[in-house]
């Protein structure tokens, strides 16, 4: 099996014309031969708040950070981690992911020496300072025993085979640019996990792909953006995983020109074993 991770973030077109930086973030965090952690954050860009790239950078770091201390802890036990992440994803994971980002957080804003903000009684304003970093998160485990898939806020993870296009994860869909966010009181009650068993003799090749909002909003519909989706695993099996890694970023930015002018992430994970013996 020959497994291919890689992936590119670029700055929205409307931001190059604003001079506002890339918010998003990505990570990728290859354990050993069989398992690859994969992240994706974008932060939210906004005037309130100023610091969201360094938010949606530290959001990556901490979901990589987690789970790969989970796969630690679990080391040569796949079937009991697969039952914790079963029933403990949404919850304890979630809480884990949300109290580590709020953590990192404070200790970089006091690091950083700026604002010490404060609420009315004259205490830390914690929530206000978070919101000044706000992020989304998306991250992907894939081992050869299962998935694991988490969301907070939107984006899109997507499994595409030779059956098709097939979402992950149907995350909540929010009306206007509103979105859930790491930044927020309890952030972990918004986040949507799904973990799954791999299957056995699945059908290769298989494509894995997490992305910011900002690709699939540059299509004018769901059906448009599977395509796109399609296209791009259609590419890997008939040029190859260099040949996709070495133009992504310019299909990524021309996307953005043509598209909604937002910052563009996509995080890929190939697999395929059609020249394998």
């Amino acid at each position: 099996m020959i497994r291919s991770v890689f992936g590119e973030s670029v700055q929205g077109a409307s931001h190059i014309r604003n001079g506002r930086e890339c918010q998003d973030s990505l990570k990728k965090l290859e354990k050993d031969g069989d398992t690859v952690i994969l992240a994706v954050a974008d932060g939210h860009g906004s005037d309130s708040c100023p610091y969201s790239k360094t938010g949606s950078y530290v959001a990556v770091n901490v979901f990589c950070k987690i789970l790969g201390d989970y796969l630690d802890t679990y080391d040569g036990q796949p079937a009991l981690l697969l039952t914790f992440l079963k029933r403990e994803g949404d919850t304890k994971v979630a809480q884990a992911i949300d109290a580590e980002w709020k953590r990192r957080i404070l200790k970089i804003h006091a690091n950083c020496k700026r604002e010490a903000l404060s609420d009315a009684e004259g205490n830390k304003d914690k929530e206000a300072i978070y919101k000044m970093y706000g992020s989304t998160l998306l991250g992907l485990v894939i081992t050869k025993e299962f998935l694991f898939a988490f969301q907070l806020g939107d984006g899109d993870i997507v499994k595409v085979s030779e059956t098709g296009v097939q979402n992950i994860i149907e995350a909540d869909k929010i009306l206007g640019t509103e979105t859930h966010s790491l930044s927020k009181a309890e952030s972990w009650k918004k986040a949507i996990t799904f973990t799954k068993k791999q299957e056995e003799n699945e059908r290769h090749p298989v494509m894995y792909m997490l992305s910011s909002d900002g690709l699939a909003n540059s299509f004018k519909n769901d059906d448009e953006f599977k395509k796109t989706c399609n296209d791009y695993y259609t590419l890997l099996n008939e040029h190859g995983a260099k040949e996709v890694s070495d133009h992504l970023k310019t299909w990524l930015s021309e996307t953005s020109e043509l598209g909604c002018g937002d910052d563009i992430t996509a995080l890929f994970a190939y697999y395929d074993d059609r020249n394998c013996e």
